[in-house]
């Protein structure tokens, strides 16, 4: 017979062991992986797996209730398709005007801001900024009630100076106006912010040192200021690139593509292919399709810009 006090001994030293097996997973070398892990999840299951999904929708197509594979026939039909150049050259129209004109605006009103005789720059850096953290949906109800072509405030204004009521929302060349205007209303105020810090990281040093020479502000402002902000300009082009390609919460309120397709961008097309013809694999190849654009064309902005920028 074993003695009662040996029993206990062994039941403590069993104890121990039993806690050591059961926080094994548990050391200073895991514990960071496992407050990472929620995050590498959510990224896998929200992120990774649709793109992938994606991809691979983007080579099948619908056969009754089923999806097949087929090949690339989305992408054929989606080189054959003229309406899908239609919506393309939409989209690099606004790019092309309505990109520039924004940064244009967001500078000068930068370095008005950033100007030291300038008061009351924080209302004003606010004030430029608030359009900016507008909801997306209310700012474009506010345009479609100001651009109204009979009870709109705009064509009121214009019938003061006899100017004729214009059809904003109806006419293909007004249409592609109002929503360049709603565009650069947004976004002017957001790249006003990023060209502002910019602007205060310019050493003041090369400033008064021209000043010593005899620069004009003018000059300071064309062979000092825009050379230092070159790399500010390469970031917000970029971004303002990605943002139009990807246009889409604007002209699906004001205009919802029309009026004959005339506002019909990349991204509202693809909409429309999915969610309302439902056809998940053409919808899927438009945006790899995009996706390739955007890529290319952030890599030739960056090459453009210098590899050392």
């Amino acid at each position: 017979m074993v003695p009662l006090g040996q029993n206990k001994v062994q039941e403590v030293e069993k104890k121990p062991q039993q806690k050591r097996k059961q926080n094994r997973w548990i050391t200073p070398k895991t514990v960071p992986y496992l407050f990472v892990f929620p995050a590498v999840a959510f990224f896998l299951v929200f992120t990774v797996y649709p793109v992938i999904s994606s991809l691979l929708l983007s080579f099948q197509t619908r056969e009754g209730s089923e999806y097949v594979f087929s090949g690339l026939d989305n992408y054929i039909r989606l080189f054959q398709d003229t309406l899908f150049y239609k919506a393309l050259g939409n989209t690099f129209l606004i790019l092309i005007v309505q990109v520039p004109i924004q940064l244009f605006l967001a500078v000068i009103i930068a370095v008005a801001l950033n100007s030291q005789f300038l008061r009351m720059k924080s209302f004003f850096r606010v004030a430029f900024f608030m359009p900016a953290i507008t909801a997306l949906v209310a700012s474009s109800i506010i345009f479609m009630i100001l651009l109204d072509e009979n009870y709109g405030l705009v064509n009121y204004l214009l019938s003061l100076v006899g100017i004729e009521a214009i059809a904003w929302l109806s006419d293909p060349f007004w249409a592609k106006v109002a929503l360049m205007v709603a565009i650069t209303w947004r976004w002017t105020g957001y790249n006003m912010v990023i060209f502002l810090a910019g602007l205060q990281n310019i050493p003041a040093s090369l400033y008064e040192a021209a000043e010593i020479d005899g620069a004009s502000k003018l000059k300071q402002f064309f062979y000092i200021t825009l050379p230092q902000l070159k790399p500010i300009f390469v970031f917000t082009f970029v971004l303002s690139t990605i943002g139009t390609l990807q246009l889409f919460d604007e002209p699906y309120i004001l205009t919802e593509g029309g009026p004959n397709n005339a506002t019909l961008t990349i991204t509202l097309y693809l909409y429309e292919n999915g969610f309302q013809y439902f056809d998940f694999g053409y919808a899927s190849a438009i945006a790899y399709v995009l996706v390739l654009i955007i890529g290319v064309l952030s890599w030739a902005q960056m090459k453009w810009a210098g590899d050392d920028e």
